[in-house]
C-alpha cells in the first residue's frame, strides 16, 4: 500500500530548471561560447557536474567562469522574486493527492532558493515534510535525501512512490531502495531511466499507480 508520495522540485514540479538553464546558455554566449539542451541535460543534469566544471570542460577562462557564474545566480534570484511557471497537471495532481498519502519534497535545492519558489507558486502547505540540500550532508544521486523524507514520514520504501526527472534523482530514489516514476521535461527526456517503475508525460500519471 502506497502511504507516502515523494516529489521532487525543479524541473518537475516547477519548471526552474529551464529558466536555469536559458540564463546559463545566454550568459555563455555572450563570452562565445555555445552551450546546448543535450549537452547540459547530460553533463549537468544527469552526471551532477556543476556548472564551473562545465565551462572548463568547453574552455572557459577562470576569470570569465566566475563572472558568468555570478551574473547567472543573480539573475536567477532575480525571477524568483516573483511567479515561477508550474510544470503541467501539478496543482491539480497535489490537490487530488491531499489527505489521501503522505506528501514530502525531496530537492538538492537549498532552503532558501525553495521558499523564494514556492512562496508565488500555489505549493506551499502541500507537504508533510521538505528536505533541501541544507538538511543532508549528501545530495542526489545519493539516496540520503529519500532516506531522510521516509524517516520524518515515518513509512518504509516499499510504501513510497519516487518521482522524478532524471537519471541523477532516479539513482538516489533507487539507491533508497525506493520505486521511481519518471516525468521528464524537455531537458532531461535525452537521458536513460531503465530503472524507472514507469515514465510517464506529466505528474498526474502518478495517480494511475495509487
Amino acid at each position: 500500500m502506497i502511504e507516502a508520495i515523494l516529489w521532487d522540485n525543479d524541473g518537475l514540479l516547477l519548471d526552474t530548471e529551464a529558466i536555469f538553464f536559458k540564463l546559463t546558455q545566454d550568459v555563455f554566449a555572450d563570452l562565445g561560447f555555445d552551450l546546448t539542451e543535450e549537452y547540459w541535460g547530460i553533463e549537468y543534469l544527469a552526471r551532477a557536474k556543476r556548472t564551473r566544471q562545465v565551462a572548463h570542460e568547453m574552455g572557459m577562462h577562470p576569470v570569465h567562469i566566475d563572472q558568468a557564474i555570478e551574473r547567472r545566480d543573480r539573475e536567477f534570484l532575480d525571477i524568483l522574486q516573483g511567479p515561477v511557471p508550474l510544470r503541467p497537471g501539478v496543482h491539480d495532481t497535489l490537490q487530488t493527492l491531499r489527505g489521501k498519502v503522505k506528501q514530502g519534497l525531496v530537492t538538492g535545492s537549498p532552503r532558501k532558493k525553495v521558499d523564494l519558489m514556492h512562496r508565488f507558486s500555489g505549493l506551499e502547505g502541500y507537504f508533510d515534510v521538505i528536505i533541501t540540500a541544507d538538511d543532508v550532508k549528501e545530495t542526489k544521486p545519493h539516496p540520503e535525501p529519500y532516506r531522510a523524507a521516509m524517516e520524518f514520514l515515518g513509512v518504509e520504501p516499499e510504501n513510497c512512490f519516487a518521482v522524478e526527472d532524471s537519471e541523477r534523482g532516479l539513482a538516489s530514489a533507487h539507491a533508497a531502495g525506493i520505486n521511481c516514476i519518471v516525468v521528464p521535461n524537455p531537458l532531461t527526456r535525452i537521458q536513460r531511466f531503465e530503472r524507472a517503475y514507469a515514465v510517464e508525460d506529466d505528474v498526474s500519471g502518478v495517480l494511475k499507480y495509487l
